[in-house]
This record gives C-alpha cells, structure tokens and sequence, in this order.
C-alpha cells in the first residue's frame, strides 16, 4: 500500500491486534521484477497464520530483506528477477553478513530462506538449495542471572518506588474528596486553589488545564502558565497516576514474583476472576499471552496471596502483616486499583497503562494515555536511575553497578531459584535456561545432587519389600503351613501367592487393605509404591519386570531434567538396584534377556502410569 507521504509501505498488524507496525519497502534498490517478487513474499511471510505474531518477529524479515538487497546490489552482477538468484548467492549472504561479525547471521539467513521459499519464480537449482542444511545452530552464549541478594535489592527499589506512589495518589485522592465535598476552605490560599483546580482537571480530563495558541500558523494546546509553575507536566499529571517509570516498577515487581516472560507481563490484562470468592487469601486468575507458544499462546496464571520468600528482606518478621506488595496478588490488586481511571482515558483492557509525554519511534504517537511500550526501553530506563549495586567489587572493594535491568534477566534468575518451569517444560528449564546461565551452574549441581542423595537415602531407610530366593519358593511350595507361619502369612495366601494369583507388577501382595497407603481401604497406590511396602513379596518371577523398570529408569535419567528425575524416580530407582543386588549378575542378564513382548509393554505401562488409578 502506499502512505500519505507517497512511500510504499508493507503494513502489519500483531496478532492480538492492538500493535500496527509500517515498513517502508520503497527503499529497496533491486532491479524492479526482483522488488516487486520479494515484497509479494514479504506480505505472505507476514500474513496472519504464517507464525509471525509480534512487531519484533516481523522487524526481524524485514531487517533480513533489507540486508540481503544490500548484499545482491552490491553484486558485480545484480540478479534482474528472481529465476536468477543463484544457490552461491543465497550462500554467499550468510557468509558476508558473518565475515562483518554479525552475531544473527544465520537468523537472518533463516528469515531470507522463509522469503524466498514464498518468492515466485525462482530456479530449480535454489528451490533445491532451500531445501537443504542449513549452517548450524551456533552455542546459545551463556546468560548471567542476578544473585539472591541483588534480586532483593531490585525487588526492595521497585517496592520503594510503588509505596512512593500510593501514598501520593492516595493523598490526593483524599484532598480532591474532601474539596468536592466541600470540607475545605480555600479561599484564602491561592497555591491550594490552584492545586484543587488542576486535580479536578486531572480527575475528570486526564489531563492538566491547556490553553490554546498558535505558533507559526499552527494551532496548539499548551499547558496554562499557572500550570508549569508547579512542575513538570509528567510530574503533575503523577499527582494522581502511576508515572511511567513506576509502571515500569510495577513490570519488575510482576518479573520477580512470577518469572513469567517480558511480553505477557507488559501486555497483562486487568480482566480477572477472583478465584477466592472476595473471601480468605486472595487469588486472581489472570489470562496471560505467550506468542512462541502459538496454538498455546493464550494461558490462565493464579496471582495469589502468598509471598515470594526469596525476594523477601533477611528479616521476614519485620514486615508490615499488611504489606500487600510482597505478593503477587496483592501487587496486581493495588496497580488495577491506581490504574482504574487511566484505563479509562487510555482505552482497552491492559493493565500497565501511563501518561505518555512523548512519542517517537515507529509508533508515531505524541501526549497522551497508552499501555507501557513492550521494547524494555522503560525498564532498562528505570535500572540506570536506581544504579543499584552488583556483588562484586573493584579493586578498592567498591561494589560495581548492577548489569543491566532487564525482564529476561529477572525471568533467568526466578527460574533458576525456584528451580521449577514457568510456562514452559522441564526440558527447556534446563536446556535453555539453567544450563546457559554461567553464573548458577554449579549451584544447580549442587541442587541436583543433594535432591538425588536424600531421595535415595529416604527410598533406602524405608524400602521393606522382602525377596524370595528359588529355594526359599522350593521350601514354601513343599511345607506350605510350617513356611506360612514363619512368613506371618496365613497358608491360603502364601498358596495364592506361589500360584500367581496376588501379582501386582513388580511383586506380590500379600494384603491389599493392609498397606501404608490406603489403611483398611481397597491398595489405590501406584505399582511403584510397592517397593515400600511390607505387605509385598519379590519372587524370582518378578525378576525379569524389575530389570525391565530399573533400565527403562536409567534411560529417562537421560531424556529428562536432572532435578525432576531425581525427584520422582530416584528413590525407586535405587530400591530395584537393591533388589538386583542380591540376585547374581548371571540370573539378572538372564532375566533381562528372557523378558518377552508382554513384559516390555507391562514395564512401559507402568511407568506412563497407564496402570494408576486416577
């Protein structure tokens, strides 16, 4: 389409519709039938349903267009039309844009990939090049979280600041109250009447008392004189809203008490249910967006009324019972709460929402009300003007200011302190997130380490599964009452027993209402459990199925995160190599190999929990 000012223009709008981003494809300098090909391939890369979702992903094809024109014009002979960009210059592309040491190299040369792959007309020759390898995925560079200690200096300024802020807009709120009710007397102070009169402005306008003037044949709206002479107009107009830096506050408060990603935290909704009914501790379901997650995008999160202890103070005694923002919910009530009029004048549903001065940048916009911007421009903003201090000192044992404050930082380090997956699996959490973080490896070793040696040592202590021998069955079988009684079994259940008739999966039970789990009741415990259990009995029968479990626990040792392995199959994993122990290396290879199609597929069942009563 074409703009205004007679630029051609591609133009894309988010998937939830609320940004429109314009790229200026005019300044192409290919030869025309190539331009015209290569727009059309733009429009179709960033059509709705294409994968592309946010302004950041479509900024990424454009910016790789705009590059590889750069490199085809720059050519001894430019291509004329698509049928004459050869594999070499496709090839080409990654390796210039990586001999000028550009770190997205291969992103961009993904995105071209996408381009082409839409480009009408090209050659058999390229088409088949598309098709192949692409370079490889370079390392990801480690990432640095923040420590403890600075994650509580950053959580105690974003607590600083929004405390500030309360308690100025609920001082103003009170004197506007107590004005409109006609419970103060004014008359004989000028400065108060002309505070009364812009906070009425404000309340009713969103915006201070103007006056119009024209400067240069332009009409203008400017702020009264009197207006000025009380401040700043972001700073009079935070007389009774939330500025933008403490929405940014507010933004890295929700970071460190969640760890939920940069974008759903900015774009959060003030749509919410009250899961707790308005009684006991407050819990709001709040629906949240992930783009990456495509089909999953769209999430529900419970902000409740228990507090992030990590980010509490070292003294957790000396805070206010009250104090409402060491909790995810009651940060989320007290922004709706100073927000609610904001809303009103700014439009729509979002939660973090501010006065804007000025404008710029794509967007184009000017003064006014609008959601806090999604670049991480403000949050980084608000970190340089905290200059908080790291860990680390200089030489002359000075601490050195804190990198720099960032969303994602905030995501890292939530991640790896609780050591739990926050909209997304196990595997990533660890793949992506904690193996990357250079700065807390080892303490998730040692995390790791010491989960795995207390389940082991707990499955060990309380493992009561007792194994039979094929004499001690010989026995049993020939004296059936004398081994009953010494067993403490009655002799129809041992007879059951030897028969097969009690076989649960990897033993036998002797008693199914006698067990730890379900006292008096019907067993309900997973197959597992029955290596805790003293109503259980290991055969030599049983032996092929327990090496079947202990190898297939080995192998997902491998396939899953190292913390949630050893918390879910570390203790039962440590029990059957017990078991395996006291039979001879000659029996176990014999059983493993003696195991049939039935006993694999037993083996897979149970640890799917495809056996579990639910």
């Amino acid at each position: 389409m074409t703009a205004e000012d007679g630029r051609r223009i591609v133009r894309c709008y988010s998937q939830d519709g609320e940004e429109r981003v314009d790229y200026d494809v005019s300044k192409l300098a290919m030869p025309g039938p190539l331009r015209e090909a290569m727009i059309a391939a733009l429009v179709a890369r960033t059509t709705p349903g294409e994968g592309l979702t946010s302004h950041h992903s479509f900024n990424k094809s454009y910016r790789s267009l705009v590059e590889f024109d750069r490199y085809l014009t720059a050519l001894g002979t430019v291509p004329q039309d698509a049928a004459e960009i050869a594999p070499e210059q496709f090839d080409g592309f990654y390796d210039h844009r990586k001999a000028e040491g550009i770190k997205s190299s291969r992103h961009e040369l993904v995105e071209v990939r996408q381009l082409l792959l839409r480009t009408a007309g090209i050659s058999d020759a390229l088409a088949g090049r598309l098709a192949g390898a692409m370079p490889s995925r370079p390392d990801s560079e480690p990432s640095h979280s923040y420590s403890r200690d600075e994650l509580k200096r950053i959580a105690q300024a974003a607590r600083t600041a929004l405390r500030a802020a309360e308690a100025r807009i609920r001082g103003n709120r009170e004197l506007l109250a107590q004005f409109r009710a006609g419970d103060l007397d004014v008359s004989d102070d000028i400065h108060l009447r002309r505070r009364l009169q812009i906070l009425d402005h404000l309340d009713r306008a969103g915006d201070v008392p103007r006056r119009m003037r024209k400067t240069a044949g332009r009409v203008q709206f400017a702020p009264e004189t009197w207006v000025m002479s009380k401040g700043t107009i972001p700073d009079v107009v935070g007389w009774l809203y939330l500025k933008p830096e403490e929405i940014a506050a507010a933004a890295v408060l929700f970071g460190v008490m969640t760890g939920q990603n940069p974008e759903p935290i900015l774009k959060m909704t003030a749509a919410h249910h009250r899961a707790d009914g308005g009684v006991g501790p407050g819990t709001a379901i709040v629906g949240l967006r992930k783009p990456r997650r495509q089909s999953r995008a769209y999430m529900h999160v419970a902000l409740s009324e228990v507090p992030d202890w990590i980010s509490i103070p070292e003294k957790p005694d000396e805070l206010a019972t009250r104090d409402i923002l060491h909790t995810p919910f009651g940060l989320y009530v007290l922004v709706h709460d100073l927000t609610a009029q904001a809303r009103r004048f700014a439009g729509g549903n979002r939660l973090l929402v501010a006065y804007m001065s000025s404008g710029g940048g794509r967007s184009g916009k000017g003064r006014g009300w609008r959601p806090i911007p999604t670049d991480g421009a403000l949050i980084s903003k608000l970190g340089r003007t905290w200059n908080l201090p790291s860990d680390e000192t200089d030489d002359e044992d000075t601490p050195l200011p804190m990198q720099p404050l960032r969303l994602e930082t905030l995501r890292i380090t939530y991640i790896e302190l609780h050591q739990k997956p926050v909209a997304h699996t196990e595997r990533t959490a660890a793949t992506r997130y904690l193996v990357r973080n250079r700065g807390n490896i080892n303490e998730y070793r040692k995390v790791v380490a010491a989960t795995l040696t207390s389940e082991v040592a707990k499955a060990r202590a309380r493992s009561k599964i007792i194994a039979m021998t094929a004499e001690q069955v010989a026995d049993a079988q020939a004296n059936l009452e004398e081994t009953a009684a010494e067993m403490g079994l009655e002799p129809a259940v041992l007879k059951r027993m030897l028969a097969g008739e009690l076989d649960t999966v990897l033993g036998a039970c002797t008693d199914n209402t006698g067990g730890a789990y379900n006292p008096g009741e019907p067993c309900r415990a997973s197959f597992l459990l029955c290596l805790d259990c003293e109503c259980a009995r290991a055969l030599p029968r049983h032996l092929p199925l327990q090496v079947l479990v202990h190898d297939r626990l080995a192998e997902r040792r491998e396939q899953m995160d190292p913390l949630q392995w050893a918390g879910r199959f570390a203790g039962p994993h440590a029990q059957l190599a017990d078991l395996l122990d006291q039979a001879d290396e000659t029996a176990v290879e014999d059983a493993r190999q003696a195991a049939g199609p039935a006993e694999h597929k037993l083996a897979d069942r149970l640890l799917n929990r495809e056996l579990d009563i639910r």
